[in-house]
C-alpha cells in the first residue's frame, strides 16, 4: 500500500469511528431528550438527511477545489458540529442537537468520497484493490469508536457529553493526517471543453442503476437494524457495554473483510461476490429473529457486516465501470444522494419501528429491500450475458 493510500486508509478509520460514535450514542441520547418516544433517532436521521442535502455542494466543491480543500472542509464542520452536539447535549436542547447532526452531515458527505479517492490513488490494475483497502481502515473505527463511547460516557455529569468532545478531537487529528495526503490535481477544463454525457444519461445505464441500487440499499438495510440495535438492547435490558460490544463487531464485521474483498472480486468477479453479501443479509435476519439473547445480536450484527462489505465494495466497482473520470464528481454524488436519502428513510423508521413494532417485526421488513438486491443482480447478469450474446453473435 503506498503512503497516500495508507494515510486515507487512517482517514477513513477516524471517519468511521465518528460514525460508530454517533449511531451508538445519537438514538440513546435523543431518547433522553426528545419529547416523545418515537423521535428518539431524529438526531441519527439528522446525520444522514444533513449528508443527503450537502452531496451536490460537495461535489462543486471538489470540483472547482479538488478533494484536499473538499476534505479539509468536511473535517473543519465534523469539529464544530461536535462542539455544537455537546453544548446542545449540555443544554437538553433536543432539536439544537438535531441540527448539529444535520451539519455533520457535510462531514459524511465527504467521508463518503473517500472510496472513490483511493480509485485515484492507485494504478488502474490496482483500483478494486485499493477501494477495498481504504475501506478496510474502517477498522479503526470499529475498534475505537465503541469503546470511546463506552469510555467517555461518564467523563462528566451529563452522560455521552465527553464523547461528542472526544470526536472534536478526532477530527483534528484527521486533518492532520490529510494535510499528508497527496491528490492528483484538478485536471484543468479547457475553454468549451467537452464535460462528458450529462447526468441523466449516465443513471440510465444498467450497470449503474444496479450499482446505485445496491450502494443504497445495502446501506440503507444495515443502517436500519444497527440504528435500532442500541434501542432494542436497551429495550431487553442489556447494559449499553453489551451494546458497545455487538457494534464493536458489526463494525469489524464490515471492515475487516476489505484486506481480502478485492482478492475476492478479481478471483471470482464483482456480481458473485455482491451476491453472498446478499446472502449473508438473510442469514443474518434469520439469526435476528431467532431470539434476543447477547450472543444472538451479535452474531446476526457481524453478518450484516460482512454481507455489507461485500455489496458495498462490489456496488462501488460496478460504479467505476459507470463513468468517466471527467464525469465522477456528478456520477459519485448522484450515488451518494441515493445512498443519504434511504439511509434518512431508515435511520427514522428504525427508531419508529422498533419502538412500536419490536425488533423481530423489523428485521422481517427488511427481506423486503434484501430480496430486491437479489433480483437487481440476477437481472444485470442476465442482461450482461445477453449483451455479450449479441456482441459474439
Amino acid at each position: 500500500m503506498n503512503r497516500n493510500l495508507l494515510l486515507l486508509a487512517l482517514c477513513q478509520g477516524l471517519f468511521l469511528t465518528n460514525n460508530v460514535v454517533f449511531i451508538a450514542i445519537n438514538g440513546l441520547v435523543g431518547l433522553s431528550l426528545a419529547p416523545l418516544g418515537w423521535m428518539a433517532t431524529l438526531p441519527v436521521m439528522g446525520y444522514v438527511v444533513g449528508g443527503a442535502l450537502s452531496t451536490g455542494l460537495v461535489a462543486r466543491v471538489q470540483s472547482r477545489f479538488g478533494r484536499q480543500v473538499s476534505f479539509q472542509t468536511g473535517l473543519l464542520v465534523a469539529l464544530l458540529s461536535a462542539l455544537l452536539c455537546a453544548f446542545a447535549l449540555w443544554r437538553r436542547d433536543f432539536w439544537l442537537l438535531c441540527a448539529a447532526t444535520v451539519m455533520a452531515g457535510y462531514y459524511s458527505a465527504n467521508g463518503q468520497l473517500y472510496r472513490f479517492a483511493a480509485a485515484e490513488l492507485s494504478v488502474p490494475a490496482f483500483r478494486e484493490k485499493a477501494v477495498s483497502l481504504v475501506l478496510a481502515g474502517g477498522l479503526l473505527g470499529a475498534i475505537i469508536g465503541p469503546n470511546l463511547a463506552s469510555r467517555t460516557r461518564e467523563l462528566s455529569a451529563t452522560p455521552f457529553l465527553g464523547a461528542y468532545l472526544s470526536l472534536a478531537l478526532v477530527a483534528l487529528l484527521a486533518m492532520a493526517l490529510m494535510a499528508f495526503v497527496r491528490f492528483p490535481p484538478v485536471p484543468p477544463r479547457a475553454a468549451g471543453g467537452h464535460a462528458g454525457r450529462p447526468l441523466a444519461q449516465i443513471v440510465r445505464q444498467p450497470l449503474f442503476i444496479v450499482a446505485a441500487a445496491s450502494a443504497a440499499l445495502s446501506y440503507g438495510v444495515m443502517n436500519l437494524l444497527m440504528a435500532a440495535t442500541p434501542l432494542a438492547m436497551q429495550v431487553c435490558g442489556f447494559p449499553f457495554s453489551d451494546a458497545a460490544l455487538v457494534l464493536e463487531w458489526h463494525v469489524i464485521g464490515m471492515f475487516a473483510p476489505g484486506f481480502f474483498t478485492g482478492h475476492l472480486i478479481r478471483r471470482f468477479g464483482t456480481l458473485p461476490i455482491m451476491g453472498v453479501g446478499v446472502v449473508l443479509y438473510a442469514v443474518c435476519i434469520a439469526v435476528a429473529v431467532s431470539g434476543v439473547d447477547l450472543h444472538q445480536f451479535l452474531v446476526a450484527l457481524f453478518l450484516l457486516g460482512v454481507g455489507w462489505n461485500f455489496l458495498f465494495t462490489g456496488s462501488t466497482t460496478l460504479s467505476l465501470r459507470a463513468y468517466r473520470p471527467e464525469e465522477k464528481d456528478r456520477a459519485q454524488a448522484a450515488i451518494n444522494f441515493c445512498v443519504f436519502a434511504t439511509m434518512a428513510l431508515t435511520s427514522f423508521a428504525s427508531g419508529a419501528l422498533v419502538t412500536t413494532r419490536g425488533w423481530t417485526l423489523l428485521n422481517l421488513g427488511s427481506l423486503l429491500p434484501v430480496a430486491l438486491m437479489g433480483m437487481a443482480l440476477a437481472w444485470l447478469a442476465l442482461y450482461q450475458r445477453a449483451d455479450q450474446n449479441g456482441r459474439d453473435s
